[in-house]
């Protein structure tokens, strides 16, 4: 593909590699280190003037998330000012999503500073996976594509689930209902949801189960799966309802904390998630976690953008 230009971060270079394969081409040259004081230094090997380039770096969960947000920001700049012609930043998880909100009294509203640096660094374009919430998109005053590993999902359930036609969709919260219904509507199953009431931020109080999951295989889906309490807690729930097996599948596998010890002791068959974050080292650590390779999602979106063709193919298949 000529003029296009790919750039990998610290944060995930496999999946900039498999991205860049996918597109028949190489990632970029970029050196990438610190200096003495801890001060990020990055240093672009190769010319960009006039291309169209493209800038991969993950968020939360993939070690030093400021680090790895301040390279990005570093990345964009200094393509910007040597003549890019346009540059996207592809973002399979958006840090610091979660704070999208005024929940309280003199809350930061913080993805929408992080919003706020990525446009001032010089990003002309956003690309992202299963945001925290869709209303992040608004916080920019550039084109954001938001996509979705629900199509990957889907596929996923049909080749490893038996009888997937019979299993229940799980929403773990209230939040997250509006995705369960599209995935159970999409299955023509059914689906139900679990209310919870937390006491503190991480640590989830009480939870009360809406729905029928007896006999039934539950498949609790969400998008980030970071300290495990709730995904746990939920699982319990549901085999105290009579569920016959519990699967649960994340877009962002965080597993923060002791979310890996939790996943093992639990009742949960298998976790499955993207590789939006690196995931061999938790996977060889905990062998009930299982990933989906959404590099093929982002590559085509990439080609798209580049070809200048819609994207929105890709909200409901998966790229071949």
């Amino acid at each position: 593909m000529p003029n296009i230009k790919i750039f990998a971060g610290n944060s995930h270079p496999e999946l900039a590699q498999r991205i860049a394969q996918r597109l028949g081409t190489e990632p970029s040259k970029v050196v990438l280190k610190k200096f003495a004081n801890q001060e990020t230094c990055v240093e672009i090997g190769e010319s960009v003037r006039g291309e169209d380039v493209y800038i991969l770096q993950s968020g939360t969960g993939c070690g030093e998330v400021n680090d790895h947000l301040m390279e990005m920001l570093i990345m964009i700049h200094a393509c910007k000012i040597a003549s890019a012609e346009r540059v996207t930043a592809v973002i399979p998880c958006y840090p610091y999503a979660r704070q999208d909100k005024k929940d309280k009294s003199r809350a930061p509203i913080s993805a929408k500073l992080v919003a706020n640096m990525l446009s001032v660094a010089g990003a002309d374009h956003i690309i992202t996976m299963d945001l925290h919430a869709s209303q992040i998109q608004g916080f920019f005053d550039i084109p954001v594509d938001n996509l979705y590993a629900e199509p990957a999902v889907l596929k996923w359930i049909k080749e490893n689930i038996e009888n997937w036609r019979e299993c229940v969709i799980v929403s773990p919260d209230a939040g997250g209902a509006k995705r369960v219904v599209s995935i159970a509507d999409r299955l023509n199953v059914n689906f139900a949801l679990i209310h919870k009431e937390r006491a503190v931020a991480n640590e989830v109080q009480r939870m009360t189960l809406v729905g029928d999951v007896d006999n039934r295989i539950a498949i609790i889906v969400d998008d980030l799966a970071d300290t495990c309490g709730t995904v746990v807690k939920a699982a319990e729930k549901l085999k105290e309802a009579g569920a016959k097996a519990v699967f649960a599948v994340m877009t962002h596998g965080v597993f923060s904390g002791p979310a890996l010890e939790r996943v093992m002791g639990s009742c949960i068959e298998a976790i499955v998630v993207s590789n939006t974050i690196p995931q061999h080292e938790k996977i060889a650590r905990c062998p009930k976690i299982q990933a989906i390779d959404v590099s093929s999602i982002l590559g085509e979106a990439i080609r798209r953008t580049h070809n200048g063709e819609s994207v929105s193919y890709l909200f409901g298949n998966v790229p071949l």
